[in-house]
């Protein structure tokens, strides 16, 4: 039997660290990376946004004064600043942004805050505080890790169609937006990027998915996704139950606990 360290003895830092931006217990892998530590940490960053539930159709919200979004609040905006800081590997550009904040540390105007998208920054940060290490492809734009999971080129990811795996708590669920509202799996990999959003599965109860969402309504927000009575985003046609989102891939992530 191996003795086990005394308390405070070093442990030996392995070849596989990725980010030295990352608090200790995560880069180096202290617990194993769980579904119940990625949903826990999802829903901790909700609640730190007052706990926002939107399950209108997207786009359908009056957009609210600068002053009033979340993501450019006190203790908010900093708190997109660690998305990007711990969730984007060293030397990204986008790695020093912040809820309000250009990577010169310059205001950027609210308005244009689309250009400083956070969701996928944020899934991410849920993925490397959870202690995914090298084992996800972490990246500012949701079709980056889309794609390499459909080329199986993600050894944490999986992606499967709508209609033929059904998600469960830890998983990603992904739509298109802004003109990509049509792509399929089928097309997947794509031979570029695409707008795309991906929400990260925190319960499944029969018929619905609660899913969290970073860069929601400037916000970590709730939503609830119908799904099929054997858990599937859509039915044996492809088309997905939800007529307000067209979810295209689940991503089943491989956790290791």
């Amino acid at each position: 039997m191996t003795a086990r360290p005394a308390p405070g003895t070093p442990r030996p830092r392995p070849a596989a660290v990725i980010d030295d931006h990352v608090p200790p217990f995560a880069n180096l892998g202290w617990e194993p990376f769980s579904r119940a530590a990625a949903v826990a940490i999802a829903e901790r960053e909700w609640r730190l946004f007052r706990s926002p539930v939107d399950d209108d159709p997207p786009n359908t919200r009056p957009e609210p004064a600068p002053e009033d979004k979340p993501e450019r609040q006190e203790g908010l905006w900093q708190r997109v600043g660690e998305y990007f800081w711990e969730g984007l590997d060293p030397g990204e550009k986008e790695s020093p942004w912040t809820g309000m904040h250009d990577e010169n540390g310059q205001i950027f105007d609210a308005r244009q805050d689309g250009f400083y998208a956070w969701s996928a920054t944020f899934i991410s940060y849920v993925m490397r505080i959870a202690g995914a290490r090298d084992k996800f492809p972490y990246a500012v734009n949701h079709a980056t890790y889309i794609n390499l999971a459909a080329a199986g080129a993600a050894p944490g990811l999986r992606a499967y169609a709508p209609q033929s795996y059904a998600p469960v708590a830890g998983d990603l669920i992904c739509t298109g937006r802004d003109g990509s509202e049509k792509i399929k799996f089928a097309d997947l990999p794509t031979a570029g990027s695409f707008p795309a959003h991906c929400d990260i599965v925190v319960e499944v109860r029969p018929g619905q998915l609660t899913v969290l969402g970073g860069n929601v309504d400037d916000a970590v927000t709730e939503k609830h996704v119908p799904v099929t009575a054997s858990g599937m985003l859509a039915g044996p046609d492809g088309v997905p139950v939800d007529t307000r989102y067209p979810w295209f891939v689940v991503l089943q992530v491989l956790y290791e606990a």
